[in-house]
Protein backbone atom coordinates (compact mmCIF):
# COMPACT_ATOMS: atom_id res chain seq x y z
CA UNK A 1 0.00 0.00 0.00
CA UNK A 2 3.16 2.22 0.17
CA UNK A 3 2.99 3.05 -3.54
CA UNK A 4 -0.85 3.75 -3.10
CA UNK A 5 -0.56 6.11 -0.43
CA UNK A 6 2.34 7.68 -2.37
CA UNK A 7 0.14 7.86 -5.74
CA UNK A 8 -2.91 9.38 -3.28
CA UNK A 9 -0.45 12.01 -1.86
CA UNK A 10 1.34 13.38 -5.69
CA UNK A 11 -2.63 13.76 -6.93
CA UNK A 12 -3.37 15.87 -4.60
CA UNK A 13 -0.32 18.39 -4.82
CA UNK A 14 -0.57 18.27 -8.27
CA UNK A 15 -4.08 18.98 -8.65
CA UNK A 16 -3.35 21.83 -5.87
CA UNK A 17 -1.06 23.19 -7.83
CA UNK A 18 -3.05 22.80 -10.83
CA UNK A 19 -6.06 24.67 -9.53
CA UNK A 20 -3.83 27.27 -8.48
CA UNK A 21 -2.59 28.37 -11.97
CA UNK A 22 -5.92 27.05 -13.59
CA UNK A 23 -7.95 30.12 -13.78
CA UNK A 24 -4.53 32.39 -15.01
CA UNK A 25 -4.66 30.62 -18.14
CA UNK A 26 -6.73 31.58 -21.02
CA UNK A 27 -9.42 28.96 -22.65
CA UNK A 28 -7.37 28.77 -25.86
CA UNK A 29 -4.43 27.55 -23.56
CA UNK A 30 -6.33 25.15 -21.08
CA UNK A 31 -7.88 23.73 -24.39
CA UNK A 32 -4.44 23.46 -26.13
CA UNK A 33 -3.28 21.81 -22.71
CA UNK A 34 -5.91 19.53 -23.13
CA UNK A 35 -5.62 18.53 -26.57
CA UNK A 36 -1.46 17.59 -25.78
CA UNK A 37 -2.89 15.47 -23.34
CA UNK A 38 -5.30 13.66 -25.66
CA UNK A 39 -2.26 13.01 -27.93
CA UNK A 40 0.11 11.20 -25.25
CA UNK A 41 -2.85 9.44 -23.99
CA UNK A 42 -2.81 8.00 -27.35
CA UNK A 43 0.20 7.28 -27.40
CA UNK A 44 0.89 5.55 -24.52
CA UNK A 45 -2.64 3.36 -25.25
CA UNK A 46 -1.19 2.46 -28.47
CA UNK A 47 2.30 1.11 -26.94
CA UNK A 48 0.25 -0.52 -23.89
CA UNK A 49 -2.25 -2.25 -26.86
CA UNK A 50 0.85 -3.47 -28.54
CA UNK A 51 1.42 -6.12 -25.10
CA UNK A 52 -0.70 -8.67 -26.48
CA UNK A 53 -0.19 -11.68 -28.23
CA UNK A 54 -2.99 -12.28 -29.64
CA UNK A 55 -5.48 -9.46 -30.86
CA UNK A 56 -8.36 -12.09 -30.54
CA UNK A 57 -8.13 -11.94 -26.55
CA UNK A 58 -8.44 -7.97 -26.08
CA UNK A 59 -11.37 -7.87 -28.85
CA UNK A 60 -12.91 -10.55 -27.23
CA UNK A 61 -12.78 -9.06 -23.63
CA UNK A 62 -13.78 -5.23 -24.93
CA UNK A 63 -16.83 -6.38 -26.24
CA UNK A 64 -17.87 -8.92 -23.33
CA UNK A 65 -16.87 -6.34 -21.05
CA UNK A 66 -18.78 -3.45 -22.90
CA UNK A 67 -22.21 -5.70 -22.91
CA UNK A 68 -21.64 -6.01 -19.13
CA UNK A 69 -21.06 -2.21 -18.60
CA UNK A 70 -24.11 -1.09 -20.57
CA UNK A 71 -26.19 -3.64 -18.83
CA UNK A 72 -25.25 -2.24 -15.40
CA UNK A 73 -25.26 1.03 -16.64
CA UNK A 74 -21.79 2.06 -15.28
CA UNK A 75 -21.03 5.65 -17.05
CA UNK A 76 -24.23 6.56 -14.90
CA UNK A 77 -23.28 4.92 -11.98
CA UNK A 78 -20.17 6.64 -12.05
CA UNK A 79 -21.35 10.28 -13.06
CA UNK A 80 -24.22 10.02 -10.09
CA UNK A 81 -21.12 9.37 -7.56
CA UNK A 82 -19.29 12.18 -9.32
CA UNK A 83 -22.29 14.28 -8.95
CA UNK A 84 -23.36 12.82 -5.32
CA UNK A 85 -19.49 14.09 -4.58
CA UNK A 86 -19.68 17.00 -5.65
CA UNK A 87 -22.77 17.77 -3.76
CA UNK A 88 -21.40 16.89 -1.03
CA UNK A 89 -18.12 19.26 -1.73
CA UNK A 90 -19.37 22.33 -3.10
CA UNK A 91 -23.65 21.67 -1.45
CA UNK A 92 -26.43 21.22 -3.23
CA UNK A 93 -27.32 22.94 -6.69
CA UNK A 94 -29.55 25.47 -7.49
CA UNK A 95 -31.09 25.13 -10.48
CA UNK A 96 -29.46 27.15 -13.31
CA UNK A 97 -27.78 27.13 -16.49
CA UNK A 98 -24.22 28.24 -14.27
CA UNK A 99 -25.06 24.96 -11.82
CA UNK A 100 -25.42 22.66 -14.51
CA UNK A 101 -21.92 24.11 -16.23
CA UNK A 102 -20.13 23.46 -13.13
CA UNK A 103 -21.70 19.90 -12.15
CA UNK A 104 -20.60 18.92 -15.74
CA UNK A 105 -17.15 20.22 -15.19
CA UNK A 106 -16.57 18.64 -11.83
CA UNK A 107 -17.70 15.16 -13.43
CA UNK A 108 -15.46 14.94 -16.70
CA UNK A 109 -12.56 15.76 -14.70
CA UNK A 110 -13.30 13.30 -12.13
CA UNK A 111 -13.95 10.93 -14.37
CA UNK A 112 -11.36 11.57 -17.04
CA UNK A 113 -8.33 11.64 -13.80
CA UNK A 114 -10.13 8.91 -12.40
CA UNK A 115 -9.79 6.95 -16.23
CA UNK A 116 -6.18 8.03 -16.78
CA UNK A 117 -4.85 7.54 -13.06
CA UNK A 118 -6.40 4.03 -13.27
CA UNK A 119 -6.19 2.13 -16.44
CA UNK A 120 -2.63 2.04 -17.08
CA UNK A 121 -0.23 -1.06 -16.79
CA UNK A 122 1.83 0.50 -13.60
CA UNK A 123 -1.32 0.35 -11.99
CA UNK A 124 -2.30 -3.31 -12.68
CA UNK A 125 1.50 -4.39 -12.32
CA UNK A 126 2.59 -1.75 -9.69
CA UNK A 127 -0.15 -2.64 -7.57
CA UNK A 128 -0.32 -6.20 -7.33
CA UNK A 129 3.48 -6.26 -6.90
CA UNK A 130 3.20 -4.08 -4.20
CA UNK A 131 0.75 -5.62 -2.24
CA UNK A 132 2.86 -8.88 -2.65
CA UNK A 133 5.58 -6.72 -1.19
CA UNK A 134 8.12 -6.40 -3.78
CA UNK A 135 10.35 -3.26 -4.04
CA UNK A 136 9.36 -3.33 -7.99
CA UNK A 137 5.88 -2.80 -7.02
CA UNK A 138 6.58 0.35 -4.68
CA UNK A 139 9.32 1.44 -7.83
CA UNK A 140 7.08 1.50 -10.69
CA UNK A 141 4.01 3.22 -8.25
CA UNK A 142 6.72 5.92 -7.22
CA UNK A 143 7.62 6.07 -11.35
CA UNK A 144 3.85 6.35 -11.78
CA UNK A 145 3.23 9.21 -8.97
CA UNK A 146 5.39 11.61 -10.30
CA UNK A 147 3.73 11.67 -13.82
CA UNK A 148 0.34 11.43 -12.38
CA UNK A 149 1.38 14.25 -10.78
CA UNK A 150 2.12 16.74 -13.94
CA UNK A 151 -1.06 14.97 -15.45
CA UNK A 152 -3.00 16.48 -12.37
CA UNK A 153 -2.05 19.51 -13.02
CA UNK A 154 -2.46 19.90 -16.32
CA UNK A 155 -5.75 18.39 -15.87
CA UNK A 156 -6.92 20.28 -13.20
CA UNK A 157 -6.02 23.51 -14.38
CA UNK A 158 -8.38 22.91 -17.33
CA UNK A 159 -10.71 20.75 -15.73
CA UNK A 160 -10.80 22.04 -12.11
CA UNK A 161 -11.68 20.21 -8.80
CA UNK A 162 -13.32 17.05 -9.75
CA UNK A 163 -10.12 15.78 -10.56
CA UNK A 164 -8.55 16.35 -7.52
CA UNK A 165 -11.21 14.18 -6.21
CA UNK A 166 -10.02 10.96 -8.49
CA UNK A 167 -7.96 10.35 -5.66
CA UNK A 168 -10.81 8.56 -4.18
CA UNK A 169 -10.84 6.25 -7.28
CA UNK A 170 -7.52 6.08 -7.00
CA UNK A 171 -7.05 4.72 -3.55
CA UNK A 172 -10.56 2.39 -4.22
CA UNK A 173 -8.47 0.61 -7.85
CA UNK A 174 -4.97 0.82 -6.49
CA UNK A 175 -5.34 -0.20 -2.82
CA UNK A 176 -7.89 -3.22 -4.07
CA UNK A 177 -5.05 -4.61 -6.56
CA UNK A 178 -2.83 -4.58 -3.72
CA UNK A 179 -4.87 -6.14 -2.12
CA UNK A 180 -5.42 -8.65 -4.88
CA UNK A 181 -1.94 -8.83 -5.03
CA UNK A 182 -1.43 -9.42 -1.49
CA UNK A 183 -4.11 -12.40 -1.58
CA UNK A 184 -3.31 -14.12 -5.46
CA UNK A 185 -0.98 -11.78 -6.81
CA UNK A 186 1.81 -15.22 -7.32
CA UNK A 187 -1.38 -16.70 -9.54
CA UNK A 188 -1.27 -13.75 -12.20
CA UNK A 189 1.33 -15.04 -15.12
CA UNK A 190 2.25 -12.79 -17.25
CA UNK A 191 0.44 -13.38 -20.24
CA UNK A 192 -2.89 -12.82 -18.07
CA UNK A 193 -1.22 -9.28 -17.30
CA UNK A 194 0.37 -8.78 -20.62
CA UNK A 195 -3.56 -9.00 -21.74
CA UNK A 196 -4.78 -6.84 -19.02
CA UNK A 197 -2.28 -4.11 -20.50
CA UNK A 198 -3.27 -4.28 -24.12
CA UNK A 199 -6.68 -3.89 -22.66
CA UNK A 200 -5.94 -1.18 -20.61
CA UNK A 201 -4.24 0.52 -23.98
CA UNK A 202 -7.27 0.29 -26.24
CA UNK A 203 -9.40 2.09 -23.35
CA UNK A 204 -7.01 5.17 -22.91
CA UNK A 205 -7.41 5.20 -26.96
CA UNK A 206 -10.97 5.55 -26.69
CA UNK A 207 -10.42 8.25 -23.76
CA UNK A 208 -8.14 10.25 -25.86
CA UNK A 209 -10.46 10.42 -28.55
CA UNK A 210 -12.80 12.14 -25.86
CA UNK A 211 -9.83 14.52 -24.88
CA UNK A 212 -9.21 14.97 -28.47
CA UNK A 213 -13.16 16.57 -28.52
CA UNK A 214 -13.16 13.51 -31.93
CA UNK A 215 -15.83 11.50 -30.52
CA UNK A 216 -17.66 10.55 -27.33
CA UNK A 217 -17.38 6.72 -26.47
CA UNK A 218 -19.05 5.63 -22.89
CA UNK A 219 -15.36 4.18 -22.16
CA UNK A 220 -16.09 3.64 -18.41
CA UNK A 221 -18.48 0.75 -19.74
CA UNK A 222 -15.43 -1.07 -21.38
CA UNK A 223 -14.14 -0.96 -17.71
CA UNK A 224 -15.35 -4.84 -17.32
CA UNK A 225 -12.75 -6.01 -19.70
CA UNK A 226 -9.98 -5.58 -17.32
CA UNK A 227 -11.15 -8.33 -15.22
CA UNK A 228 -12.56 -10.18 -17.91
CA UNK A 229 -8.81 -9.97 -20.04
CA UNK A 230 -6.83 -12.25 -17.53
CA UNK A 231 -9.99 -14.23 -16.63
CA UNK A 232 -10.05 -15.38 -20.17
CA UNK A 233 -6.65 -16.36 -20.64
CA UNK A 234 -7.12 -18.48 -16.95
CA UNK A 235 -9.84 -20.38 -18.05
CA UNK A 236 -8.10 -20.80 -21.75
CA UNK A 237 -4.90 -22.33 -20.08
CA UNK A 238 -6.74 -24.42 -18.07
CA UNK A 239 -8.42 -25.91 -20.94
CA UNK A 240 -5.44 -26.62 -22.72
CA UNK A 241 -6.19 -23.97 -25.19
CA UNK A 242 -3.59 -22.35 -27.41
CA UNK A 243 -4.17 -19.21 -27.30
CA UNK A 244 -1.17 -17.91 -29.02
CA UNK A 245 -1.21 -20.39 -32.51
CA UNK A 246 1.82 -17.80 -33.67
Amino acid sequence: MRGTLLNTLTVLIGSGLGLMIGNRLSQRVQESVITGLGLVTMFVGFSNAGETGNIILPLLSLITGAIIGELLRLDVQLERFAGWLQNRVQGQPVEGVGDQDSRARFIQGFVTASLVFCVGPLTFVGSIQDGMGLDSGFEQLAIKSVLDAFAAMAFASSLGIGVMFSVVTVLAVQGGLALVGGLAGEFMTDPMINEMTAVGGLILIGLALILLDLKKPRMVNFLPALILAPLIVAVGTALGIDLYPI
